[in-house]
């Protein structure tokens, strides 16, 4: 993992930006990241695979014995082509499933799919995410409210509804949510609402599917290091990014993972509606 003592230094990146571009190199656990066998034989779909959370999330599955299914934007088919790489040399399988979410016919072909590819699916890792910041509500464009929250909520619900079905009492669906959930800050108005309803979608799918043996639990990252930081904020903004924290530095890709490998595992069988916050500190409550 990065040293605990690095900065991150001004930059910026293009929407949707790519991994090979971050200075310093974010950690996705392709060396730094050791399985125990605590995922062998189960099989996950996990949207926006292609950097950042989603490809350590697709990697520490794999090195935990995982097959897995990843969705990403078609213009993220070389980071994709990256992701499925380490996954292969885990020894397990990689299905790359490119898909615009924003749709409820897209999440229904993607589950279709991903179900067909895989022979079955027992982890959902709802984790495709948009956020573009503004200084100020006037500067907000009504497109970016429709897009912002058809990626991180609609998508989810309708992925859920398509999946739910042909999953297994064991099973479990993860959600990422957001410290912004907690403690939102303005120029993320509108994502920091989504994430606040995928916290109340968490807790109330965990009641309906409870039943029929499904846990549904979140878990809500802090400031990490991905491309989603230096293609959404100004160069200023990207400078010293996560310092603020009480551990005084941002988390790497791998460590939001680890805590997902935890609760797709049959370690946390008794854990469900729960939001697991991995912060650097900061309170989830």
């Amino acid at each position: 993992m990065a040293d605990e003592t690095t900065q991150i230094p001004a930059q910026q990146q293009d929407w949707p930006g790519t991994p090979s571009k971050l200075t310093p190199p974010a950690d996705h656990g392709e060396t730094s990241y050791t399985g125990r066998d605590r995922l062998t034989g189960k099989k996950a779909l996990i949207t926006g695979g292609d950097s950042g959370i989603g490809r350590a999330t697709a990697i520490a599955f794999a090195k935990e014995g995982a097959d897995v299914a990843i969705t990403f934007l078609p213009e993220e088919q070389a980071d994709a082509e990256e992701t499925r790489r380490h996954v292969q040399s885990a020894g397990r399988t990689c299905v790359l499933l490119p898909a615009d979410l924003r749709t409820e016919e897209a999440a229904t072909d993607v589950a279709t799919n991903a179900v067909k590819e895989l022979g079955g699916l027992d982890v959902l890792v709802n984790n495709a995410g948009f956020q573009m910041s503004h200084q100020a509500l006037e500067e907000f464009p009504g497109e970016q409210i429709e897009r912002t929250f058809a990626t991180n909520v609609f998508a989810t619900f309708w992925l859920t509804k398509a999946i739910a079905p042909h999953m297994r009492p064991g099973s479990s669906i993860l959600n990422t949510t957001s410290i912004q959930a907690f403690q939102p800050s303005e120029p993320l108005l509108d994502y920091a609402a989504t994430k606040a309803a995928l916290n109340n979608l968490t807790v109330n799918l965990a009641t309906e599917l409870g039943p029929r043996g499904i846990r549904v639990n979140a878990v809500a990252p802090g400031p990490i290091w991905t491309p989603l930081i230096p293609t959404t904020f100004p160069e200023e903004k990207v400078e010293g990014f996560g310092s603020d924290t009480p551990l005084g530095r941002p988390g790497q890709p791998i460590e939001v993972a680890s805590a997902f490998v935890f609760l797709a595992s049959d370690e946390a069988s008794y854990v469900s509606g729960t939001v697991l916050g991995v912060t650097g500190g900061k309170a989830v409550f």
